[in-house]
């Protein structure tokens, strides 16, 4: 039986809920539990109401219905992103075709092909890629409106109502996106390049050749443990694995172990490309920490997977500064689960609300682009020179040149999931809510034919979460310029992020962990200010120097 599945099964389930109400409504048994043991006895009730426990057989078994068709149209819909599309090959031009896929008479678009430097390529791409399948229509269209029944049925007036409960915004109407559209202005930033060029101007104003010499693989990774020793008193040890213990034999196993409180757990590294491997850079959780019976801690499990190239006869494996940055950014959530130490393994690490699931991931970014961090670790694979200051300072700029553009994008996104998640039934058409969304949040234009929302896989596993994303970055900004700007190693900060954030996993509320780290209580307007004060705001100053 499929894991959702079961837990739905599991959710609605009359007589487990009843045994907990009656644990919840005695006082005396209520005050004898730890901080924790409540909270999570309080999240099981949340997912037995959410799930519609208080309706009458009829309706829970409705629920029950819901939710499994929910599954297979996400499912459905997730494989649908991906699919390519076709097109007969003698509408493209003969000098272009060998951009793309043969399959007899016709040629097979799977992606934007964004990083192509011929403007053709790419305009053809995106409006074939993105060209609207009624198929994968129909299957959002049905998606969004299960969605809303489920979420009605159960007692909240959306699925966006329900889906945010429980999160560091509680609701739809926090207002976030509202204040963030009037702070970013288009017209500084996104519409003085327009076209479908823009983006490949952000993404090649720098060099990543340039920079691959100098992030080797072993180097990377003696940074991480270098700051995490520094900040944490942390290290990294390669183990070696027993046989049967990996599914691939280029996958490394590393001890996580504290200077003081020895093993801490587990992470297996998924890091080199290989057939039929995802092409997915991600953190998974294999056993989660907990409190045993006996009194030990039963230590984490993790894996980190990558798709970095494999190491040459000449050179180690080399990696472009996204791809270094995307290495500390899943570091972040393994170091999240390592240092969780929760009581039960429903709470640990990552298992905790989405809009602060990428807090520490995202503030490691900030660590990865900051020049005393790199600084330690960015060696020339041949010559060991390091990084020079000014092309750490340039990457830098270019990041914060893309960041505005990032941002409004973001937002759009963001928007756009809150509509589709919002009062139903929907007033016009998907497409035409997205063409509308992005003429009012976005400064480029909506290419008439496409149907972006088709290809956004983010919409089944973050739906009506998609602004998660800017949350987490406006904490991560905010703990990052109050705690470590200053200094990127300061030990004290380090162990008051651990203590105050990465410790309690979800079996805190959100909001109270940041309150914890940031000694005050943010607002829409701080956490607003945090985001756009990240933004470079001299745009042609940095175009003419390029």
């Amino acid at each position: 039986m499929h894991d959702s599945l079961y837990l739905s099964r599991l959710n609605t389930d009359v007589q487990l809920c009843q045994s907990l109400r009656q644990l919840l409504a005695d006082k005396v048994v209520m005050d004898s539990l730890d901080p924790e043991t409540r909270r999570v006895a309080e999240l099981f009730m949340f997912d037995f109401e959410i799930s519609g426990i208080h309706l009458d057989e009829e309706k829970r078994r409705k629920a029950v219905n819901l939710n499994i068709r929910i599954l297979d149209l996400c499912n459905e819909f997730l494989a649908g992103t991906h699919l390519p599309n076709k097109i007969d090959q003698h509408i493209l031009p003969e000098h272009i075709r060998h951009y793309f896929a043969t399959d007899g008479n016709y040629l097979q678009v799977a992606g934007l092909h964004a990083d192509c430097p011929d403007d053709l390529v790419r305009e053809a791409a995106y409006k074939i890629f993105l060209y609207p399948n009624a198929e994968q229509l129909s299957r959002l269209e049905e998606l969004l409106a299960s969605r809303n029944s489920l979420a009605q049925l159960v007692g909240y007036s959306t699925f966006a109502h329900r889906a945010l409960q429980g999160t560091m915004a509680k609701n739809p109407d926090f207002e976030m996106m509202t204040k963030m559209k009037m702070k970013l202005k288009p017209q500084n930033s996104v519409t003085k390049l327009t076209g479908l060029g823009f983006f490949y101007f952000l993404r090649y104003n720098i060099d990543p050749g340039l920079y691959c010499p100098f992030f080797s693989l072993g180097a990377c990774m003696e940074g991480l443990n270098s700051l995490f020793s520094r900040l944490l008193g942390i290290s990294l040890y390669a183990e070696q694995t027993q046989r049967g213990e990996v599914w691939s034999e280029d996958v490394r196993k590393l001890a996580v172990v504290h200077e003081n409180e020895g093993l801490l757990g587990y992470i297996y590294c998924d890091f080199f490309q290989r057939p039929n491997k995802p092409h997915q850079d991600c953190h998974f959780t294999v056993r989660g920490g907990r409190l045993r019976e006996d009194g030990e801690y039963q230590l984490p499990v993790v894996v980190l997977m990558l798709s970095l190239p494999h190491s040459t006869r000449n050179a180690p494996t080399l990696l472009s500064p996204g791809m270094m940055e995307n290495l500390f950014h899943e570091m972040g959530h393994a170091m999240h689960s390592m240092l969780g130490r929760t009581r039960y393994q429903h709470v640990t690490g990552t298992r905790c609300p989405t809009d602060f699931a990428e807090v520490p991931s995202i503030l490691m970014e900030y660590f990865a682009n900051d020049y005393r961090v790199v600084n330690q670790f960015a060696r020339h694979y041949k010559t060991g020179q390091p990084l020079p200051k000014n092309m750490v300072s340039r990457l830098c700029e270019s990041k914060k040149l893309c960041a505005a553009a990032d941002m409004q994008l973001q937002v759009f996104y963001a928007v756009l999931d809150q509509i589709y998640h919002g009062k139903h039934p929907l007033k016009r058409s998907t497409t035409e809510i997205l063409k509308e969304t992005q003429e009012k949040f976005y400064g480029l234009p909506y290419v008439p034919n496409t149907a972006w929302q088709l290809r956004f896989s983010h919409l089944v596993g973050y739906g009506a979460k998609y602004y998660s994303y800017l949350m987490s970055r406006a904490v991560a900004s905010m703990v990052w310029k109050q705690c470590f700007a200053q200094d990127p190693f300061d030990r004290a900060m380090g162990e008051r992020y651990r203590r105050e954030m990465l410790a309690h996993g979800g079996g805190k509320e959100p909001i109270l962990m940041v309150q914890g780290m940031l000694q005050k209580s943010p607002s829409v307007e701080d956490f607003v200010d945090a985001l756009v004060s990240d933004l470079d705001q001299d745009f042609e100053t940095f175009i003419m120097d390029s």
